[in-house]
């Protein structure tokens, strides 16, 4: 589908639904939402790598545009569009609804999206982004290095397939298949992108989520989402109870 990108997906017809994961992660994070999307969504699904992750191809320059503007091309002009993206792919998701890149963008849901950072966490990404690529020298240390980055540890088998689309190897020695230069995209400005946005919003997070809290989602969206007793990867934890959120949005 994408000569840069990395899919994974399945279905036919309309709504389309992509699915967009957060830093550090792959589309592999979506794997266990596979056989309930079979069942219960009526169109075509893609979840893909953003770029500088997994498979797909790096960016000159990371921002919340160029990322959304890279996706885009996987939607079909003219498909209605339903985009589901945890983290910073929520609000890569909130870029591609104010329809500034021609994706028909019927509803986003952002999941456990961070909307407050402090200057202290802003300087620490700008100092991930500029840091040398860390190499490994065996697949279980940059395995658990890639399950840290993507807050995936205890939730995947570091063993699993999933695991090596996030990490690449060379002359026997391990890194991170994500671009470090991602870290640098920067804050969103959450009040800005909702206002621009078209699209119909849900934002939800995880009940015990430390990367937003109760209140501060509840700031932009009164009403939003909490999903009793998971974390900050909800859509891992329990895929069903994140779907259940979506599913109205397909009829």
């Amino acid at each position: 589908m994408s000569s840069r990108l990395r899919v994974l997906g399945g279905g036919a017809g309309q709504p389309l639904l992509l699915l967009l994961h957060g830093l550090g992660a792959t589309a592999h994070v979506w794997e266990g939402w596979r056989p309930l999307l079979d069942e219960r969504w009526p169109g075509r699904w893609v979840a893909a790598d953003l770029p500088g992750h997994g498979g797909s191809a790096p960016l000159p320059r990371y921002s919340f545009g160029s990322l959304a503007a890279a996706v885009a091309e996987l939607a079909v002009p003219g498909d209605r569009t339903v985009v589901v993206g945890h983290s910073l792919g929520g609000v890569v998701g909130l870029v591609l609804g104010s329809g500034w890149f021609g994706v028909p963008v019927h509803a986003v849901v952002g999941l456990g999206i961070k909307v407050t950072w402090t200057a202290d966490e802003l300087e620490r990404a700008r100092a991930l982004a500029e840091r040398p690529v860390q190499e490994f020298v065996s697949r279980p240390d940059a395995a658990a290095r890639y399950l840290r980055v993507s807050g995936l540890t205890g939730l995947v088998d570091p063993d699993s397939a999933g695991v090596d689309v996030g990490l690449q190897e060379h002359a026997g020695r391990w890194r991170l298949a994500l671009d470090p230069r991602a870290f640098g995209v920067g804050a969103p400005d959450m009040v800005g992108l909702l206002a621009a946005c078209r699209a119909r919003v849900i934002l939800a997070r995880g009940e015990t989520d430390p990367m937003v809290s109760a209140d501060e989602v509840a700031a932009l969206q009164p009403g939003a989402a909490t999903l009793p007793g998971l974390g900050h990867n909800a859509h891992v934890e329990d895929p069903a109870a994140v779907l259940r959120l979506v599913e109205p949005l397909g009829r």
